[in-house]
């Protein structure tokens, strides 16, 4: 809860969409705020249909096996959510993506990351600054947690939210 509340008001919003999206297909209504909103989430949402068969491909082992059947995959979903510019750091890709996925995830985010980040779709400078939010510890960690996430942000309605993020 504490990692959630460091983000950004706007990423904060990202997250709490996407895991409600993920939670209640075809709720565009309820999370677009504008037609072109309402694109992003319709186009997110057709990306999100993967998730189902993803968290199933999960590579039981660090080795390069499965890793094209999940990776390809997973990158083409990150690169799409870090297109939208609201996740703004490789702790809050991290974040969404252990919820999306599932903890057996958490090994290959990193370099599922690093990917989408580098892809041309995104601005030089922003792919720096994505980058640079690469901490050393979660570049050499030597393990994970297999644990799973326990606490999911519930999406909060317009005239319950904070007047700095409607």
């Amino acid at each position: 809860m504490q990692e959630f509340a460091s983000f950004p008001p706007g990423t904060q919003r990202y997250i709490r969409r996407s895991i409600g999206i993920v939670r209640e297909p075809g709720a565009v209504d309820r999370y677009s705020r504008d037609p072109i909103e309402r694109v992003s989430i319709t186009v997110q949402m057709r990306n999100y249909e993967r998730l189902p068969e993803l968290r199933g491909r999960v590579p039981e082992r660090v080795g390069l096996e499965d890793v094209e059947a999940f990776m390809a995959p997973l990158v083409g979903i990150s690169a799409f959510d870090l297109s939208q510019e609201r996740l703004v750091s490789f702790q809050a890709y991290r974040f969404l993506y252990e919820r999306l996925i599932g903890a057996t995830a958490r090994p290959w985010l990193l370099g599922a990351f690093c990917a989408a980040a580098s892809l041309p779709h995104i601005p030089g400078e922003r792919r720096r600054d994505l980058f640079l939010t690469i901490t050393e510890s979660a570049a050499t960690a030597p393990g994970w947690s297999r644990r799973e996430p326990s606490f999911y942000p519930d999406w909060i309605d317009a005239d319950e939210a904070d007047p700095d993020e409607a």
